[in-house]
């Protein structure tokens, strides 16, 4: 995972989640405690507020991305730069800052004048935003968009999305937003639910990740809230996030969002990553799907037939007569089609299943409390139980081979689920 350094601030695997706190200087911006006009009232909130509460990066917005709204020209952006300007100038604390814009010559007067990244909400739609950023060696948060500098973020499927943070090629320095938010009539909450849940895919292209997920309306709706109730899912979210391989964090409750990603940050897999050590480095991917192994291998431009082999699943079956052990023993022994010279659980052409030692050793009945009729001590269960543990093509060679012993069979081995979710 390549780390970004944004003047100074370290972004990425090996420093802990940043914090972004939001300052709006557009009257039409949604969400009006971040909202100001006045350079003084402005530095202040940004000084108390944000940096005071532990935000690494100011984002300084000068419209509304509301797609309901008017998009400002870079013109009508540039009349709004100074209030941003005089602002950073007035505060007294420490941090990243960055500009929110969508057109380069904006980004390229806004870095001339004392900011240090850009946040581009259309994802290098203006083709000439990467030569900017490059010249002024500035970070830039890339947000999935398609390249239309009116429409940011319009884009609903999920593999469409990750596609789209490509447009136009990265920098050395770039970070990329999977886009959360309804940016489009046609993105739903299952959409924003369904990037989320498949977050560790975006760290397939190898670069920071930024996600801005605060107060909004795919978490609110999960618990019936409105915005001014929603701090609590958007906390919950962040540490998923952060734990799930978000680096930064956009956020408006700066100093709560900050408990929250650090949360995320302590309980992330602990995966084996080292420097060079002569000519070879390691690092161990985030991978637990097939399809987060598959957006590596594309990043390599390596075989993707692998992806198949990169992940272990493991499956209890219970109920099991002595018919469907012998066949399920005999699938997992058998030599795959794919294995050559390697066996056991996890190589890429045999599954391995173990029995329990006594029928019904693991199976608990439910206790009083629960709606059962004892205390909860074991009760035998009709059937042996086991483990069927391997590789997605593995376990799906397994239940080929095991197939048409019995109906019961059948059915729990179509029931299993080996492949890329």
């Amino acid at each position: 995972m390549r780390n970004v350094d944004a003047a100074g601030l370290g972004i990425g695997d090996d420093h802990p989640p940043r914090i972004m706190g939001v300052l709006n200087v557009s009257s039409e911006s949604p969400y009006d405690p971040s909202v100001y006009d006045d350079p003084g009232e402005a530095a202040e909130y940004v000084d108390t507020e944000l940096i005071g509460e532990g935000a690494d990066i100011v984002d300084v917005g000068l419209e509304s991305a509301n797609k309901d709204l008017d998009v400002l020209s870079a013109d009508q952006e540039l009349d709004r730069l100074d209030t941003a300007i005089e602002t950073l100038e007035s505060t007294s604390g420490d941090a990243v800052w960055s500009i929110e814009t969508r057109y380069h010559e904006v980004a390229d007067a806004a870095l001339s004048r004392g900011f240090d990244m850009v946040n581009d909400i259309c994802g290098f739609a203006d083709p000439e935003m990467p030569r900017v950023c490059r010249e002024h060696d500035a970070a830039v948060s890339k947000m999935a968009s398609p390249p239309d500098l009116e429409r940011p973020g319009a884009i609903e499927d999920v593999d469409d999305i990750y596609e789209a943070l490509s447009l136009n090629g990265f920098t050395d320095k770039t970070i990329l937003d999977p886009a959360f938010g309804g940016w489009s009539e046609a993105k739903t909450h299952a959409d924003d639910r369904e990037t989320f849940h498949r977050l560790r895919e975006f760290r397939g292209y190898g670069r920071p990740l930024l996600v801005s997920i605060n107060r909004k309306s795919f978490l609110k709706t999960l618990a019936g809230r409105s915005t001014a109730e929603a701090l609590p899912v958007s906390l919950a979210a962040t540490s998923m996030a952060v734990e799930r391989g978000a680096h930064v964090v956009r956020t408006h409750d700066v100093a709560e969002t900050r408990d929250a990603a650090l949360v995320g940050a302590e309980f992330a897999r602990d995966r084996t990553r080292t420097g060079a050590t002569g000519d070879v480095s390691v690092e161990e991917l985030d991978v637990t799907t097939v399809r987060e192994a598959e957006r590596h291998l594309d990043r390599l431009r390596a075989d993707r037939t692998v992806a198949g082999d990169a992940v272990v699943r493991t499956y209890e079956l219970g109920g099991l007569s002595d018919e469907a052990v012998g066949a399920l023993r005999a699938a997992t022994t058998s030599p795959g089609p794919h294995s050559g010279a390697r066996s056991g659980p996890g190589a890429a052409g045999n599954a391995a299943f173990v029995l329990a030692e006594s029928p019904g050793a693991t199976a608990t009945s439910a206790s009083v409390t629960d709606g059962g009729t004892d205390d909860g001590r074991t009760s035998p269960e009709t059937g042996r139980r086991g483990l069927l543990v391997g590789t997605p093509r593995a376990i799906e060679a397994s239940k080929s081979e095991a197939t048409g012993v019995s109906p019961a069979l059948d059915a729990a081995l179509d029931a299993i689920d080996a492949g890329s979710i």
